[in-house]
């Protein structure tokens, strides 16, 4: 019979997406007073794979990706999540209402195997994690490198996000005790 036992820590990220590439700032200060510094930010990439927020976020988006310092017990992944909607509903009562959602905060994390990404969407391949938050494994790191699922947004099965996730990885088994680092 297998005993129960703590997960490892994780690398809490946040992917942002957003008309006005001025509010990546805003949001990255209020979602460091919740989860600590951030010591991985990506470039800036257009966010052209789909138009699905156009309506109501406005065009053309941006995206940017946080990964924060501090590693994280995994089981915080629903309180992120919810923490990251109360945000942006603050954000979109600063913007009275045009557009009507002005940021998209996707919180999840990077284990050594796996990107794993909070919805509050429930579909075939998530499963329920609490008060109302959803999770699905996003992409998979196998022999060196990312891979998608059929279920995996396009523009996370592109690679364009690669040098973000790989230093996200990089970071997380940097700070493991070197005998829990594995290849």
């Amino acid at each position: 019979m297998a005993l129960p036992c703590q997960p490892k820590p994780v690398k809490l990220i946040c992917g942002m997406i957003s008309y006005d590439k001025s509010l990546f700032d805003d949001a990255q200060i209020s979602l460091q007073e919740a989860f600590g510094t951030c010591d991985i930010i990506s470039d800036i990439f257009d966010f052209d794979f789909t138009h699905y927020y156009d309506g109501e976020m406005g065009s053309p988006l941006w995206r940017r990706f946080v990964a924060f310092e501090h590693l994280a017990d995994p089981g915080r992944l629903a309180w992120a999540k919810r923490f990251s909607n109360e945000l942006e509903a603050r954000f979109a009562a600063l913007g009275g209402g045009s557009p009507a959602r002005p940021i998209n905060l996707d919180m999840g994390y990077v284990e050594q195997s796996k990107l794993v990404l909070a919805s509050m969407k429930n579909f075939s391949h998530r499963i329920y994690l609490a008060d109302g938050v959803y999770a699905e494994v996003t992409l998979a790191y196998h022999k060196a490198g990312w891979q998608s699922y059929e279920w995996t947004f396009p523009d996370y099965a592109s690679g364009r996000y690669r040098a973000f996730l790989d230093a996200a990885r990089s970071s997380l088994l940097s700070k493991r005790e070197p005998k829990e680092v594995e290849k």
